[in-house]
């Protein structure tokens, strides 16, 4: 039997680069004719697909990488290489193996499983999906994992299915630890070549325990600039073309353009911790000043809905259940508080309406009486001066149920003290109980309230100015068909896409 005890911690890794040429087959006829999709991608990997980077949403959306469970449409934990699991205890699950084979010809055991646990929580940069809880896995025999908890963690089986804790054959942790999906992985498709940040080739793996995908592969080409990805669609030289820029939707024909509601929102996160906003009243001059709502039409072009808190009409259970927050806010004293200084106003270019955003958003609190200098890049090229705080303000896009499919985990990773991507550097302790009350709730509607409660603490603070939730638009040929329209965005290619 081994074990392996775990901590906390992660970070994120989002977004960088450019557009380029196709992985094969530009003409609609090649493709047509070998059964592959042509696949545009709008976040290059930053980590050569690392699942402990944002690369590992990649990994899910084009079905490579599998993890014990997977998120349902429902939005519970559904069987994936778990055929099945219990609940020993409050901290203990058992779960059992389905027969399954990795990409290289090994098979999914036990061992295997736990040996990919213990390369998660070992990584430099852990999952997020990992911050606010320890680990312990064992392997009982060839086909029995129990993971227990030093907690009771009640959503165990929905963090079991982030993207970020895919299972690999061992053959993909380096000694260096680096983990390299190529090959590794247990999902329909397998990767067989990474051509940097832009390309990549995957092949239908036939030994897939669920059957044979539909399509023989998938030609992937990552385009950053989102008029690109429009075009490239438009030309015939993609059938699928990711995250269409809201400016884009109109140039595409009615019957190629789907958008659905999504759980991302897009927020204003201030630097609590240093410079102008350490202060709590310029904090709520700013949520004064601030109006999301005129970003719908003006920058969205309709295609988002103005957020009353951080959790938007994706959630359907939000709205019934959410706290109004109180509280004088004056902008009189701006001015004098800031003393000169300059408001530092980040934004990133990888998704095409935040720097749009960050114009409006400017005026904005210029008329309340900020100075503000904005610096608009590419995320990958500006993420660790996030992370570090040397901003005062970020505009940040961000898939709130992206890690576990439960609230918790995004407030944790956000918002807590130790949080691993609490940009706002927030540390409250009113904040950090209330997301561990929700955590600690197994009741699935008492926990909806605490998180909600939660949400009530996080936005008192003023940490978080809620801007607006986003619909996603995706662009898809009229000769595809299965293509998945995922409010939570981490799925897209499954089993059934195919060309017609």
């Amino acid at each position: 039997m081994r074990s392996t005890s775990h901590g906390l911690f992660a970070a994120l890794a989002l977004i960088p680069l450019l557009a380029g040429c196709f992985a094969s087959g530009s003409a609609s006829d090649t493709n047509a004719t070998t059964g592959r999709l042509r696949v545009a991608l709008a976040v290059p990997p930053v980590q050569a697909l690392s699942p402990y980077s944002n690369d590992a949403t990649a990994l899910g959306k084009l079905s490579v990488a599998e993890g014990l469970t997977a998120l349902g449409q429902d939005g519970a934990a559904a069987p994936a290489l778990a055929a099945s699991w219990t609940r020993k205890d409050i901290t203990t699950w058992v779960f059992e193996l389905r027969k399954a084979r990795f990409h290289d010809g090994t098979e999914v055991t036990a061992e295997s499983v736990v040996n990919a646990l213990d390369h998660a929580n070992a990584a430099k940069t852990k999952p997020r999906v990992l911050s606010d809880v320890t680990l312990t896995a064992k392997a009982e025999d060839a086909d029995t994992v129990t993971i227990s908890t030093k907690t009771a963690d009640p959503v165990l089986p929905l963090r079991l299915a982030s993207p970020a804790l895919g299972i690999f054959s061992a053959k993909a942790y380096a000694t260096n630890g680096s983990v390299s999906p190529v090959g590794t992985a247990t999902g329909p498709y397998k990767i067989t070549k990474v051509t940097g940040k832009t390309q990549a080739t995957l092949d239908r793996f036939d030994d897939y325990w669920g059957g044979k995908a539909k399509a023989s592969g998938i030609d992937v080409t990552w385009i950053a600039d989102g008029a690109a990805r429009t075009n490239a669609l438009r030309a015939h030289e993609v059938d699928i073309a990711e995250w269409i820029p809201t400016a884009q939707a109109r140039l595409l024909d009615k019957d190629t353009r789907h958008d659905v509601p999504s759980v991302r929102a897009d927020s204003l996160i201030l630097n609590t911790a240093t410079g102008i906003f350490a202060d709590e009243s310029l904090r709520a001059a700013a949520r004064q000043a601030v109006d999301g709502s005129a970003l719908v039409a003006s920058v969205f072009g309709g295609y988002a809905d103005s957020a009353q808190g951080l959790f938007g009409p994706a959630i359907p259970w939000a709205a019934d259940l959410r706290i109004k927050v109180s509280g004088q806010a004056t902008t009189a004293e701006v001015q004098s508080k800031t003393q000169g200084k300059t408001l530092r106003l980040a934004a990133y270019t990888n998704r095409a309406e935040l720097p749009e955003a960050a114009t409006v958003l400017q005026q904005q609190l210029e008329k309340a009486g900020f100075t503000v200098q904005q610096d608009v890049r590419e995320y990958t090229q500006m993420e660790a001066d996030i992370l570090a705080g040397k901003y005062d303000a970020l505009i940040l896009s961000r898939v709130t149920l992206l890690d576990t499919g439960d609230a918790v985990a995004y407030l944790a990773s956000d918002y807590m003290s130790n949080g691993v991507y609490n940009i706002a550097r927030l540390k409250d302790p009113k904040v950090d109980q209330a997301i561990t009350a929700a955590a600690e709730e197994g009741d699935t509607a008492q926990r909806r309230q605490k998180i909600m409660l939660a949400e009530a603490e996080i936005l008192r603070t003023n940490a978080v100015i809620p801007l607006v939730h986003e619909k996603v638009v995706q662009g898809i040929s009229t000769n595809v068909e299965g293509v998945l329209l995922d409010p939570r965005e981490r799925s897209l290619i499954n089993l059934d896409t195919r060309l017609k």
